[in-house]
């Protein structure tokens, strides 16, 4: 009976040594000091392949601008062609001029309201009453920005859905506002990708100015929507992680657009710029390889 036995246990043992393909991928950590919420959606199994957190809610930051964008286009059936422009820069280099102008013509907070019912966003609210002005405080979860895409993919109409997900399918480089925005996606997942990234709380200066920045909006920073440079704690009303700075990256990944990853962070209050990006690239691609590529079939 031994000899029967010993087969069994080095086949026993060979199948625990499959190949990682086959196994569950490992849950990517998140760097210490660092809050996380993440998501990766496989549209083709329609499953969430890995999350963490992905009903925390963090401050949108520019994130935010795609709700903006969706509920301008369906309001407007007909768009001049400078609100077009408008929208490129928003969307492209994240324009926070662009964005300000379309947020004080659309009703501020109402759209967050109207986009939230619209899409099914069950975690996203609107700046406090407070600070009426400030698009970047809105806010949302992981989950919630998944839920976006996945209506602009298989819900807008496809003028919305052409608009929006083609600016973000060339999202360039650099912020208007001097910032390098290819982190986290842009510099952690192969092409193609289409991306929206948000970023708040560095400062209104790069530390290293982007090599390939578009031309500023022109004209001062209004105070009402200035969302670099923040206060330490909140004034009335409860608004994520302020105090901390926060970076994100979104969007849609892999050949087909196949998956939405999302990956929202909030950073200790002392973090530079550099070490957010590093961080937050380096947790991408773990997230990618465990959520993306493991799941392709």
């Amino acid at each position: 009976m031994r000899r029967p036995l010993t087969i069994v246990a080095t086949a026993l043992l060979l199948l625990s040594l499959a190949s990682p393909a086959s196994a569950a991928p490992a849950q990517p950590d998140v760097p210490a000091g660092v809050r996380a919420g993440y998501v990766v959606l496989d549209r083709k199994t329609g499953r969430v392949t890995v999350q963490h957190d992905a009903h925390r809610r963090f401050r949108s930051a520019s994130v935010v601008k795609i709700l903006i964008a969706i509920d301008y286009l369906e309001s407007h059936r007909d768009v001049p062609r400078r609100d077009l422009a408008l929208l490129g820069r928003m969307l492209r280099v994240s324009d926070d001029a662009a964005a300000t102008s379309f947020w004080t013509r659309g009703g501020r907070g109402r759209i967050v309201e109207r986009a939230a019912r619209r899409l099914g966003l069950t975690d996203t609210a609107p700046p406090p009453a407070d600070k009426p002005g400030f698009w970047g405080y809105t806010s949302l979860s992981a989950m919630d920005v998944v839920r976006a895409y996945r209506y602009l993919l298989d819900r807008a109409a496809p003028r919305v859905r052409d608009i929006v997900l083609g600016h973000l399918r060339a999202a360039e480089q650099c912020g208007s506002d001097g910032f390098d925005q290819y982190f986290g996606i842009p510099r952690a997942v192969p092409r193609p990708w289409a991306v929206k990234q948000g970023w708040s709380g560095y400062g209104s200066t790069p530390p290293v100015r982007c090599a390939k920045t578009a031309p500023a909006s022109g004209g001062a920073v209004p105070a009402t929507w200035r969302t670099a440079s923040l206060p330490a704690r909140p004034a009335a009303v409860t608004v994520p992680d302020l105090g901390h700075p926060v970076l994100h990256t979104t969007g849609l990944v892999g050949p087909e657009e196949r998956w939405i990853m999302v990956l929202l962070t909030a950073h200790p209050s002392t973090a530079t710029w550099s070490r957010s990006t590093a961080q937050t690239t380096t947790l991408a691609r773990r997230i990618y390889l465990a959520g993306a590529r493991t799941g392709a079939r």
